[in-house]
C-alpha cells in the first residue's frame, strides 16, 4: 500500500517529534498541530493503518506511536532534508582537525572526539587497516627475555607497535642494523600484501638459505607481516549513549557496554562499509549485530586523495537526529581525507 500525502505528514510527525521527546506520540499531539489541520479520530484511523504496514508501533507503556526500524528506513530514504552546518561550526571542526603538530593516531582520535561532540552520541573511527596500508619505515629496538620492539610507520603517517618473541640469542645491534636498512630499501612504497607476497616469494629462493642476513631479514618480516594485526578503533563519548532514555535501565547499558567492549563486531561493521561512497546510514536491525539493537550508525569513508584508508561514524539511538549528524559525519570525513592527502605532497 503507497503512503498518501495524509499518511506521509502524519508519519513524519510521528517520526520527528519521537526523535525530539524520546517519547511516543499520540492522535492528539499531531492533531494539536496547526498545519495538519485533522481531528484525532481521523489521525488515529491513519496511525492505525500505519502500524499495519509496519512503520510504526504501539509500546505496551503508552497509547502513543514510535516508529519502527522499517519507519525509519522510509523516513531516511524518503522524507529527510539534511541541514547545512554553519560556518562557525565548520570553523569549530576545522580548528580542532588542523591543529599542528598532530601525529596520525592523535588525528584520527581527535575526529572521534568532534564526531561525539558535535552529535552529543559516540563517534568511532577505524584507523588504515594494516593490510591495506603502504610501507614507509620499520626499525626493530631489542627489549628483554628474548623479545623485540617492532616500530612499523606506514605512508599515511600510522605507526604500529608490535612485539616478537625471539627463539634463541637476540641478534647483535649492528645486525639489526642491517636488517632495517634491507627492509626499508626491498620494501618502502609497497603495500603490506605486496609486502607480504614478496617475503613469502624470497623466503622459497635458494639465496635465502645461503646468506645469513637475508634469512634473518626475512624470518623478522615475516613474523611482522605475515601475522594478523588487530585493528585499531577509536571509540569517543560512550557515556552520551548511556544517557539516552533507550538505555537507561541496567540490561540494555550492560548490553551496550559489552557491545562496545568487543571491537571487532564494530569493526566489521564499519569495514563493510568501505565499499560504500558516500555517507550511509544503517539503521537498527540492519547492522546485523542483536547487541546493537535499538541503535543507528551513520558512517562515511576517508581517503589520502588516491585509496580509501579507513571510515569514521557515529552510533547513536535510532531516533538520531538524522538531519543534523548527517552533515557533521560527511565534513569531518572530507576535512580528514584533505588532511592526510595534504601530508603526503
Amino acid at each position: 500500500m503507497e503512503l498518501n500525502e495524509r499518511s506521509l505528514s502524519i508519519l513524519e510527525a510521528i517520526i520527528e517529534g519521537h526523535i525530539a521527546s524520546g517519547e511516543p506520540i499520540g492522535s492528539r499531539t499531531i492533531a494539536k498541530q496547526g498545519k495538519l489541520k485533522l481531528s484525532p479520530a481521523t489521525v488515529r484511523n491513519v496511525m492505525s493503518d500505519l502500524e499495519e504496514m509496519g512503520y510504526i508501533v504501539s509500546p505496551h507503556t503508552s497509547a502513543g506511536r514510535v516508529p519502527t526500524d522499517k519507519g525509519y528506513r522510509f523516513y531516511v530514504d524518503s522524507m529527510l532534508q539534511v541541514r547545512d552546518l554553519s560556518s562557525e561550526e565548520r570553523q569549530w571542526i576545522d580548528t580542532h582537525c588542523n591543529a599542528t603538530g598532530l601525529q596520525t593516531e592523535q588525528l584520527l582520535k581527535r575526529a572521534g572526539h568532534i564526531l561525539s561532540r558535535m552529535s552529543r552520541y559516540t563517534g568511532i573511527v577505524l584507523a588504515p587497516r594494516f593490510s591495506s596500508t603502504t610501507f614507509r619505515h620499520i626499525e626493530f629496538l631489542p627489549l628483554s627475555q628474548g623479545r623485540l620492539l617492532v616500530i612499523f610507520v606506514s605512508q599515511s603517517g600510522v605507526v604500529q607497535n608490535k612485539i616478537i618473541e625471539m627463539e634463541g640469542d637476540l641478534p647483535e645491534r649492528h645486525e639489526l642494523e642491517q636488517v632495517t636498512n634491507y627492509l626499508n630499501h626491498s620494501f618502502s612504497g609497497m603495500t603490506i600484501e605486496a609486502v607480504r607476497g614478496q617475503i613469502l616469494t624470497q623466503m622459497r629462493e635458494e639465496k635465502a638459505l645461503y646468506d645469513k642476513m637475508l634469512a634473518r631479514a626475512l624470518a623478522l618480516s615475516s613474523e611482522v607481516f605475515v601475522g594478523e594485526v588487530e585493528d585499531d578503533l577509536f571509540v569517543e563519548g560512550l557515556a552520551n549513549m548511556l544517557d539516552q532514555p533507550e538505555f537507561s535501565d541496567s540490561n540494555s547499558m550492560r548490553r551496550l557496554v559489552k557491545a562496545f567492549e568487543q571491537k571487532r563486531n564494530l569493526i566489521q561493521l564499519l569495514d563493510k562499509t568501505q565499499s560504500a561512497q558516500g555517507v550511509q546510514i544503517y539503521i537498527g536491525s540492519q547492522s546485523q549485530y542483536q547487541d546493537f539493537e535499538g541503535c543507528s550508525l551513520i558512517t562515511a569513508n576517508y581517503t589520502n586523495g588516491k585509496q580509501t584508508l579507513g571510515s569514521l561514524g557515529v552510533i547513536g539511538p535510532s531516533r538520531m537526529a538524522y538531519s543534523q549528524v548527517v552533515p557533521v559525519v560527511d565534513y569531518t570525513a572530507r576535512l580528514l581525507s584533505r588532511i592526510l592527502h595534504k601530508e603526503l605532497e
